[in-house]
């Protein structure tokens, strides 16, 4: 049975990631989570108890704590979820993303490192650790090209600066110490388990409560979506076929302006659970000042994913954000305790 150190297993990603191991491999599970604000406990509750998953409160800045699950589990792979994420936030509060993103990421790094380093020949060789990235830090795009695993780093908020560094260090491992490191980058993602701050779940919740759906600037920046689950498949086929040293950019071609996601939830709304104020949803739409190094557009090159890998993401933005919406209309619960 194969063991997965999963960091930051409570996250939106993370636990999806989680819940998709557990159905479509035998593996074994050491989950680490600090229960962050984005990290949410009962996003796990139905696999807490799973005689495969192992779930660890702590941070992937503890040496000693990282240590002793290395050493009782003995984990053959690495995936490395754990980070501050939104960019909101880290305009005002930048501290935490250096702390848990370029800090964090290096401890976690040494400590690896130290573990792989006592293993012998094959046990070295299977090791896989996997960073996983985003789209922001390549910068923004213009209106045409898109993003490949060749694109220069050009991050432009406090986040995707320090997801960018974490990128770097991961990569300096792997060609200074040859421990063996994959690195994806993805664009939005997007479906179950989304913390309510993030732009989809926030316009559903708010729709249903006749509040405001504030849209940013005029709503052009334009985005490539991705449902998580495609994510997750993905990242498994990543770690059971990478070539470590690799970069593989995971997109959905799914790009989208922010205006058109907002109206595209206003209608799926309208047609799955009728406005309770009358009218549609959209006329609940407003425009509200652009925010601080607002990028323009992302998009995903995934040919090098797609050919050499041969991962395929299938969901449209069409079937992905119907069945998000309709598991944020049944988990109203898990919605009032995020």
């Amino acid at each position: 049975m194969q063991t997965i150190l999963i960091t930051g297993g409570a996250g939106f990603i993370g636990s999806n990631f989680v819940h998709y191991l557990l159905t479509n491999s035998n593996c074994r599970i050491i989950n680490l989570d600090k229960l962050s604000y984005a990290g949410n406990l009962s996003n796990l509750i139905a696999v807490l108890q799973h005689p495969r998953h192992f779930f660890v409160k702590g941070e992937i800045a503890d040496r000693s704590l990282l240590a002793q699950l290395l050493e009782q589990y003995r984990p053959e792979w690495i995936v490395h979820f754990a980070a501050e994420s939104h960019v909101d936030r880290s305009i005002n509060n930048p501290d935490v993303f250096i702390q848990t993103n370029i800090v964090g990421t290096f401890v976690l790094l040494e400590c690896v490192r130290e573990y792989w380093s006592r293993q012998n020949l094959a046990t070295k060789e299977a090791f896989r650790f996997l960073q996983i990235s985003t789209d922001e830090v390549y910068g923004s795009l213009g209106t045409e090209g898109y993003f490949t695993e060749e694109s220069r780093y050009a991050p432009n908020s406090p986040y995707s600066a320090s997801k960018a560094a974490a990128d770097h260090l991961a990569r300096a491992y792997f060609h200074t110490y040859g421990l063996p490191i994959l690195i994806t980058n993805c664009s939005n993602n997007y479906g179950p388990y989304q913390y309510p701050e993030k732009l989809i779940p926030l316009m559903i919740l708010r729709a249903l409560h006749g509040q405001p759906l504030p849209v940013y600037g005029d709503g052009s920046n334009v985005r490539d979506w991705l449902f998580v689950l495609d994510h997750c498949s993905a990242l498994l086929n990543v770690l059971k076929q990478g070539q470590p040293g690799e970069v593989y950019n995971i997109g959905g071609n799914n790009e989208k302006t922010n205006l058109q996601v907002v109206q595209a939830i206003c209608d799926l709304l309208d047609k799955i659970r009728p406005c309770q104020h009358g009218g549609s949803y959209h006329q609940y739409i407003s425009f509200v000042g652009d925010r601080p190094g607002h990028d323009y557009r992302y998009a995903i090159d995934s040919s090098k994913l797609q050919g050499r890998l041969g991962w395929i993401p299938q969901e449209s933005f069409e079937t992905g954000l119907e069945k998000t919406i309709t598991w944020y209309l049944a988990n109203q619960d898990w919605c009032a305790n995020a």
